[in-house]
């Protein structure tokens, strides 16, 4: 087995009941302030912070990419992106480093992928990465820009505000070639009758993102993806668990919410249970298809301690 498929099976293993490590967490005395209801403090002893600016400077302090590593389990997890028609379009949010655009422009050299990131310093630094990989035609097929979805919305050239209206009349121009074969030409024709936008997207990728994006707003953040994402598109989400290894590790203090915290360096991240997740999005509009729990047992190389991390794993889809 290579190195890359013995990744890809390592992160997509069963290792462990999430059921029982939840009856584990909740039994422990010393983790019970996880559990207990979020009082919000007095606007005086609130710690305000720039969520944006915080990402940034994360991004800065990590510009030499050792940080993150190649996601090359997410063909594995999502072999949609494998498998769709030529010239599929594929929005990614949240693109870092490139860790997650590089597997996606290797393992489909047809498709089409526009990366976004609230932070400039790290959109040049993965376009220097992909680059620098040597993908096939990566000119033609990688467009990262810059955008904060969850609070300015997509830019209308990824789907003006017709394409956006018409997506829900079913327009045949706009159909998501998820289940079935779209070629390049027809792509083209369509886009000169509109000239003004690319006409959607047939895939949106969420991969540790949303947990990002404070609590309140997420369900705008959804909106704002099903609004870009063509009738029969897919959204792929995986991102953090409810009791995974990091949250456990979160001190009393650096709690914002109920299962939401704040690290010391400003950046938010919040832990989904599925019932959450499922809700959220339910309720922009998305149907479901697959929602679990991914448990995966790991071993920290310098201590040797393992480690049980617990990643929520979902497709949701447009209806058509």
């Amino acid at each position: 087995m290579s190195v890359s498929a013995a990744e890809a099976a390592e992160y997509h293993s069963k290792d462990f009941d999430w059921e029982t490590l939840r009856q584990e967490i909740e039994n422990d005395p010393s983790l019970t302030y996880h559990l207990l209801p979020f009082v919000s403090p007095q606007p005086e002893q609130q710690v305000s912070k720039d969520p944006i600016k915080a990402w940034q400077s994360f991004h800065i302090q990590h510009s030499a990419g050792k940080f993150f590593k190649e996601r090359r389990y997410l063909l594995k997890e999502f072999p949609e992106l494998v498998s769709c028609g030529d010239g599929s379009k594929v929005l990614e949010i949240g693109c870092g480093n490139g860790s997650t655009a590089l597997p996606i422009l290797r393992g489909n050299d047809k498709i089409i992928l526009y990366a976004c990131d609230c932070s400039n310093e790290t959109l040049q630094r993965a376009k220097e990465f992909v680059v620098a990989c040597n993908v096939a035609s990566v000119e033609h097929r990688f467009h990262p820009f810059y955008c904060d979805f969850a609070t300015t919305g997509f830019p209308k050239w990824l789907a003006c505000d017709y394409c956006r209206e018409n997506f829900g009349k079913k327009d045949p121009n706009c159909i998501s070639d998820v289940k079935e074969e779209r070629t390049l030409e027809t792509d083209s024709g369509s886009m000169e009758e509109r000239n003004c936008c690319i006409g959607g997207v047939d895939f949106i990728t969420l991969i540790f993102t949303l947990s990002a994006v404070p609590l309140q707003i997420m369900p705008t953040a959804l909106r704002e993806c099903f609004s870009v994402l063509k009738p029969g598109g897919m959204l792929l989400f995986r991102d953090y668990g409810l009791y995974d290894m990091t949250m456990l590790r979160f001190e009393p203090d650096q709690r914002v919410g109920f299962r939401e915290y704040m690290r010391s360096d400003g950046t938010h991240s919040y832990f989904f249970c599925l019932d959450t997740v499922r809700n959220l999005f339910i309720c922009a509009g998305f149907i479901e298809l697959e929602i679990e729990y991914c448990c995966v047992k790991s071993v920290n190389r310098r201590n040797g301690k393992s480690m049980q991390r617990v990643w929520v794993h979902g497709k949701f889809q447009k209806p058509a």
